[in-house]
């Protein structure tokens, strides 16, 4: 662990013009990479020999340097354009993170050719496939992958496709067309199409490109010296068809050194962790327990950090007990449209909820709107746009250019804007009750989940035009086979109703017998609820909720 940790200092610019509010960075964008695989390059010359990946294979390890990554880079590369791939016939990606998907990515990538990775729950958790057959039949890859052929054959069936091995492309020597497509790439180059669930319909493409992936690391190192100070270690499993995996997480360590399984903790001990709130419900209850395990993951690490949903206080408190008052714990903000980072937290937090200040050349828009301020987006980071959809695309920006991200903010301290903001909720999710009050859906079931911990997985809000709030739960793997689950959450409710303030917390809740499908857009392929598409698909259950059938929990 560093005694110290360099972060930049917490200043921010603030504008009021129109009613609005416009924060920026004071910090001046520094020059950055041209293209992802160079930072690949540059680390194959620098430390040829330093572990770049390694995964499981049987009782050992699979490991490659960044010498041998950049050569199976090349020989993948000059297998693609042999093939016939370019911009408009990307590679698509279907299985889960790995030694050989990375490879055949920065492969991609290394050319000119997008990658489109998609969420392996596509496959191996629809019943339909729809969300598969859209994305193919919007992007027409020119080559699919799937690590298990077999394991991925229903999904590949279903689209028509047959998945090509990389052992077979790094068969291909490496030639003048690879060298000549590598130094076309630029920043305007699409890098990745990455989907995205929205809260309904089809999942969006969201372009990825070379200069938006290449500026955000930028941003983050400036926001972040320490990452600079020595080779960062990542012990990771968010998955790489997401931002926050595989922009975040991949990208960091391309100038650094990764090995990545969460099954590894116990040996490998990290200089940085990253996960989301529902990764750090899952593993602190091991951390807890095993003294060793407890040991290997602290003993270097510098950073706990979490992104992507509001982590409970709970968990804040059980972290902050484990690791001790030295370990730093920092947040950020953003979407796949950002790449993702548009905030981050570079000075010490006190309590969760505070996602930061603008990252350099990132700016901020608030705009009031019900009650709150909306937050927007513009930036080097920001995306072009949807892929093929550029309907989507003219409703995403507003007329000065900044992204609607649909997201609300505040400021920590009122009189400091230094502080940070504070992640207020999806403007789209909040409602008012008959009283006029707005309700604050993600702070609500932010409270309720701590309030019955460990026994709720997660929860939509109700009560809109309603006289109270309630809540259809999903309950977790805790509460099964306890015999007092309805006392608990009843005791939970009466708690909360004790704090006061009827706008803040759920007076009523229905227990769901049947999980958040995937197919009904109900939860995201990263396991996100969607709120609105339960509302929808459950309005019988709603009116269940407030008639007072017998399965009603209400306050004890």
């Amino acid at each position: 662990m560093q005694a110290k940790l360099r972060l930049a200092p917490a200043r921010v610019e603030l504008e009021r013009r129109g009613g609005n509010i416009y924060l920026r960075s004071p910090q001046k964008l520094a020059p950055f990479a041209r293209c992802v695989t160079e930072w690949l390059v540059r680390w194959s010359d620098k430390a040829p020999e330093r572990t770049f990946l390694a995964e499981r294979k049987g009782d050992g390890w699979r490991k490659l340097t960044y010498r041998e990554a950049y050569g199976a880079v090349r020989r993948i590369s000059q297998a693609l354009l042999d093939l016939g791939l370019s911009a408009e016939r990307p590679v698509a990606i279907l299985s889960d993170n790995g030694v050989d998907h990375a490879l055949l990515a920065l492969g991609a990538m290394h050319v000119g050719i997008p990658v489109a990775p998609i969420s392996p729950a596509y496959s191996l958790m629809s019943q339909d496939y729809g969300k598969l057959k859209h994305i193919f039949e919007l992007v027409q890859p020119g080559l699919v992958f799937a690590a298990d052929a077999a394991k991925f054959a229903p999904a590949l069936a279903a689209v028509g496709a047959k998945s090509t091995s990389v052992a077979e492309l790094l068969e291909s020597n490496p030639g003048s067309t690879q060298e000549r497509e590598h130094a076309r790439v630029g920043p305007q180059t699409v890098a990745k199409i990455l989907f995205t669930s929205g809260s309904t319909g089809m999942p969006k493409g969201v372009i990825n490109t070379h200069g938006m992936l290449c500026a955000n690391q930028q941003q983050l190192a400036q926001a972040w010296p320490f990452v600079e100070d020595r080779p960062p270690v990542v012990v990771d499993w968010l998955p790489w068809n997401h931002t926050f995996g595989g922009n975040h997480n991949f990208n960091l360590v391309l100038p650094g050194s990764v090995e990545t399984t969460v099954k590894n903790l116990a040996e490998l001990s990290p200089t940085m962790y990253f996960n989301v709130p529902r990764g750090y419900d899952l593993l602190l209850p091991y951390l807890e327990r095993d003294e060793k395990l407890r040991q290997s993951f602290f003993r270097e690490l510098d950073v706990l950090f979490y992104a992507a949903a509001s982590l409970p206080q709970n968990l804040w408190d059980r972290l902050k007990k484990l690791g001790g008052p030295r370990l730093a714990m920092l947040s950020a903000w953003g979407s796949t449209e950002t790449s993702p980072l548009a905030t981050s937290v570079h000075f010490h937090m006190e309590r969760p909820g505070v996602i930061g200040l603008p990252i350099p050349e990132c700016e901020l828009k608030l705009v009031p709107t019900a009650g709150k301020l909306e937050v927007r987006v513009r930036g080097p980071n920001v995306m072009p746009g949807y892929y093929k959809r550029p309907d989507l695309t003219r409703e995403a920006f507003d007329e000065e250019g900044f992204y609607r991200i649909g997201d609300a903010v505040r400021f920590a301290d009122a009189d400091d804007p230094a502080k940070g903001i504070v992640f207020d909720g999806r403007v789209a999710e909040d409602f008012k009750l008959t009283s006029g009050t707005w309700v604050n859906v993600g702070a609500v079931r932010v409270k309720l989940i701590a309030a019955a911990d460990p026994l709720v997985q997660d929860a939509v809000i109700t009560g809109h035009d309603r006289d109270e709030i309630g809540a259809l739960v999903f309950l977790s793997a805790a509460a099964k086979d306890r015999p007092d689950v309805r006392e608990r959450l009843s005791a939970a409710l009466a708690k909360l109703t004790a704090e006061g303030g009827s706008s803040t917390h759920p007076r009523r809740l229905l227990v769901m017998s049947e999980p958040p499908s995937i197919d009904a857009n109900e939860i995201t392929d990263k396991g996100y609820i969607n709120q609105r598409a339960v509302l929808e698909r459950r309005a019988a259950l709603v009116e269940k909720l407030y008639a007072g059938d017998e399965g009603v929990i209400t306050a004890g």
